[in-house]
C-alpha cells in the first residue's frame, strides 16, 4: 500500500518537499501550485504503484529512498532494484534480509568479488549489519568456517571510568551491536553455542596480534577508531580462504587529538590494489528513521560551514 497507515507514508513524502499530500479514498492529493513540483510528485508515485502492484511491501524509509533515486535513476532502474531484490540470509524466524539500497547491493557483490572490503559511510547505513548477515549465510553454506567479529575498544567521547567485571563483561558493551545482529540472524541459544564452539568469535582487535585468520570471515567494526598501527596490525592477519570486511564512520573519529585513525589512511593507501574495493555509502543510505537523515544533513552543513569560517 502506498499511502501507508493512517497516510504516514505520503506525509513523509510531502515533509521532505515542504507540500501537503493527503489521501481521500483511493485517490491522493497534492496542495501545490508548482507544476514542476506536480510532475515530480506523479513520477515518484508512478514508480511506487508499479513496485506495490508487485507485491512488495514499502515503508516510510523507501518512500525517502525512492525519491531521492529518482534524482539520479531511471523509474526503470529503481522499479528493477526494488522487484528483483538481492537476498542476503534469512532470521532466525525465517524473515528473510534483502539488500536495501543500491550501495547495499554493490557492498555484497563487492564482497563476493574480493578478499577485503571496505565500506565507509555515516551511521544507519547497514555497514556492519549487512556485513554480519551476509557472514552468517556464508557460514551456513560452508564457505567459511569461522565468523570473527571484532572492533577497537575506544569509549565513544565519554570516560565510562573502571568497569567492573571479567575482562569479557569489560569488552561487552563496546561489542554490543554485532551480539544484536547475530541474535537477529540466529538466535540467541544458537549464538551462545557457535561462541562457546569457537565458530563465532566476537573480540577487542588486540585479540588479533599474532595470529593468521584463514577459512574465517572477519568483520572490523568502528575502524575510524583504530590507530595505523591497529590498522596494518588487522590487515596482515589475513589468511588463505578469507574474506575480510572493514566499517567505520570517518566523521565519527573518537581517537585521542593529534592520534591518525588507520582507516583513513588505509583507504587512502589501499584505493588502488586489485582485490580490494571501497564502498562509499552516503546519507541517502541511512535506513533509519527518516529523521536521522535530516540530522546528518544540518551537522553537514554545519560543519562545512565552520570548515569555511576557520
Amino acid at each position: 500500500m502506498v499511502i501507508g497507515n493512517q497516510d504516514r507514508n505520503i506525509s513523509v513524502l510531502g515533509s521532505m518537499y515542504n507540500i501537503k499530500i493527503f489521501s481521500k479514498g483511493e485517490d491522493i492529493y497534492i496542495d501545490t501550485n508548482d507544476e514542476a513540483m506536480v510532475d515530480k510528485m506523479n513520477q515518484i508515485f508512478f514508480v511506487l504503484m508499479k513496485i506495490v502492484n508487485h507485491n512488495v511491501v514499502i515503508s516510510e524509509r523507501d518512500i525517502i529512498y525512492i525519491a531521492k533515486l529518482m534524482e539520479q535513476m531511471s523509474a526503470d532502474d529503481i522499479f528493477e532494484l526494488y522487484t528483483n531484490r538481492l537476498l542476503i540470509t534469512k532470521t532466525v524466524s525465517g524473515r528473510p534480509i534483502y539488500a536495501k539500497t543500491l550501495n547495499q547491493r554493490h557492498y555484497i557483490q563487492a564482497i563476493k568479488k574480493n578478499d577485503l572490503v571496505f565500506g565507509i559511510g555515516p551511521a544507519g547505513t547497514g555497514k556492519t549489519y549487512v556485513a554480519v548477515m551476509n557472514a552468517i549465510s556464508r557460514l551456513k553454506d560452508g564457505s567459511v568456517k569461522k565468523l570473527i567479529l571484532t572492533r577497537p575498544a575506544v569509549e565513544a567521547g565519554e570516560n565510562l571510568g573502571f568497569l567492573p567485571g571479567d575482562l569479557k563483561e569489560k569488552i561487552d558493551p563496546y561489542l554490543r551491536p554485532l551480539y544484536d545482529a547475530l541474535y537477529e540472524a540466529l538466535g540467541t541459544k544458537q549464538t551462545e553455542e557457535m561462541i562457546e564452539k569457537g565458530i563465532i568469535e566476537i573480540a577487542p582487535l588486540a585479540y588479533m596480534r599474532g595470529r593468521t585468520l584463514e577459512n574465517a570471515y572477519v568483520i572490523l567494526d568502528e575502524a575510524q577508531n583504530t590507530t595505523t598501527n591497529q590498522m596494518k596490525l588487522f590487515l596482515t592477519r589475513m589468511g588463505f580462504n578469507s574474506k575480510m570486511v572493514v566499517t567505520g564512520d570517518i566523521t565519527q573519529i573518537d581517537l585521542p587529538k593529534k592520534t591518525n585513525s588507520g582507516l583513513v589512511q588505509a583507504i587512502h593507501l589501499l584505493e588502488a590494489v586489485d582485490g580490494i574495493e571501497i564502498i562509499t555509502f552516503e546519507r541517502v543510505d541511512v535506513i533509519r528513521h527518516p529523521l536521522v537523515q535530516k540530522v546528518l544533513e544540518r551537522y553537514e552543513n554545519y560543519e562545512n560551514k565552520y570548515r569555511k569560517l576557520f
